[in-house]
């Protein structure tokens, strides 16, 4: 009788441990999920776009239409970074196709979204009216002179820009400040992503990017000290980011 109880007994346990799993499972894609939708970059950069998020045992596919490739980039980069998922499965897409790389409008997409992304500038009240054969024309208001110049240098900074017109005026435009506010890692780590891939003397480098109570640390390899100290700079005015811990090496 004891080896029949023990073995029904075991039988019981392993249906419970069976049932158990999925359980779990779903617990943590429906955190996943929920945290994806509640992130700093989808309340803030995407909340126009119409994106459905599905997560099954930690791998969550993205599906739907954006505005444009950076948006899909965030999407794809803020979620990846979240903690419990394995792998993203992107099949967002895009709203009037894919601009040609390069091109005016590609040069013109990745200029928005830098200037929206840094903090010292205002994405908002800065139009980028206009991009013609790699010149950039900015239009809008900025808060100062200095703000207006910072612009104009994060502007020149996009890789593929040949020269940027700056004729914003000065209107006491006030500059996006998220000083304060709570900035998920997930998405502090997809806008630092976005910013290096974009800017001419980072985008090609090795750089791997992690990120902790919205201390960002920098890893991989610079070709020398001048890149290594602008990949610092423009993470550190990026939004939500607290400090920077670069850790990059000289080749």
């Amino acid at each position: 009788m004891k080896v029949v109880q023990r073995i029904a007994l075991m039988a019981v346990s392993a249906a419970l441990f069976a049932t158990s799993m999925p359980v779990q499972a779903s617990t943590l894609d429906d955190r996943v999920e929920s945290s994806a939708r509640n992130s700093y970059v989808f309340k803030t950069y995407l909340q126009t776009d119409d994106i459905h998020i599905r997560s099954v045992d930690g791998v969550v596919t993205l599906t739907g239409t954006v505005s444009d490739d950076s948006h899909k980039e965030l999407a794809r980069e803020s979620v990846a970074g979240l903690p419990g998922v394995k792998k993203v499965s992107d099949k967002l897409e895009v709203k009037g196709g894919h601009p040609v790389q390069n091109s005016d409008e590609w040069l013109k997409m990745k200029e928005k979204t830098t200037l929206l992304l840094h903090r010292r500038v205002s994405g908002i009240n800065t139009e980028v009216s206009d991009v013609k054969n790699g010149i950039v024309t900015l239009r809008g208001e900025a808060a100062s002179q200095a703000q207006k110049e910072l612009t104009t240098e994060y502007a020149k900074a996009v890789e593929g820009v040949k020269d940027v017109k700056n004729e914003m005026t000065l209107a006491g435009a006030k500059a996006s400040d998220t000083v304060g506010q709570n900035v998920d890692d997930a998405s502090i780590t997809a806008q630092v992503k976005i910013i290096l891939l974009y800017h001419r003397s980072t985008s090609a480098l090795n750089t791997s990017v992690t990120t902790s109570k919205g201390v960002v640390t920098l890893g991989g390899k610079a070709t020398n000290a001048a890149d290594r100290e602008l990949a610092t700079k423009q993470v550190r005015d990026i939004n939500g980011v607290k400090s920077v811990s670069n850790l990059m090496t000289i080749e």
